[in-house]
């Protein structure tokens, strides 16, 4: 029976012994890989700019519609801040201010026909992509709606010339189950909405807005 016991301890102090050290891999791999995304990203700032999307130029619109556009860039980036700080409660209230510039657009103000559909077209993207968000109460959801949300805010902000702020558009390869996904910020420095805490650093600027 002694020997049994003592059998039995050894095989859980090994058992003990060997998931800390996993633990303790893991997350070295995790610190390891921060470093190397934050050390690409200070490479990648000096590097000539991209452009990720070409968007038409409607930078001629009226200044009502810029106005509501750089006030929903600013509501973004509210919703953008609560996802990098994993607040479900802010991340909702902040989609519910998004939803409301977005539908107060002065859409009717735009005469000239393509940049009026262009404007239709991804101002009902915020809206449906904001709605799921709002409507969410866990993270991970807000989180998976965020993309498309972040695409046409972009693709807004940069068509229409809106924003009175320098933009960065920034990527994380892993976010959406290594899918890949862009966000929005006013900060060159990465703060990754996609995973919060456990990931903050890992992404890259890949253009720059004004």
């Amino acid at each position: 029976m002694k020997k049994t016991l003592f059998a039995a301890a050894i095989l859980a102090a090994f058992t003990f012994s060997s998931c800390s050290e996993s633990n303790t891999e893991n997350t070295e791999a995790t610190q390891e890989h921060q470093e190397g995304m934050a050390h690409g990203d200070a490479e990648h700032g000096q590097a000539t700019e991209q452009v990720v999307v070409e968007t038409p130029d409607y930078t001629t619109v009226a200044e009502p519609v810029k106005t509501q556009i750089s006030q929903l860039v600013d509501e973004y980036l509210k919703l953008k801040d609560a996802l990098v700080a994993s607040d479900a409660k802010a991340a909702q209230a902040a989609a519910n201010e998004v939803l409301t510039v977005a539908k107060a657009m002065p859409v009717a103000a735009i005469s000239e026909p393509d940049s009026k559909t262009y404007a239709e077209e991804k101002r009902e993207q915020v809206v449906n992509s904001a709605t799921s968000i709002a409507g969410a109460t866990a993270v991970e959801a807000q989180r998976e709606n965020l993309e498309q949300l972040s695409e046409a805010v972009y693709a807004m902000a940069k068509a229409f010339g809106a924003s009175d702020q320098k933009l960065y558009y920034q990527h994380c390869p892993m976010a959406l189950n290594d899918k890949g996904a862009y966000w929005l910020s006013s900060n060159e420095e990465i703060r990754n909405p996609y995973f919060g805490d456990s990931m903050l650093k890992c992404g890259s600027t890949q253009e720059v807005l004004n």
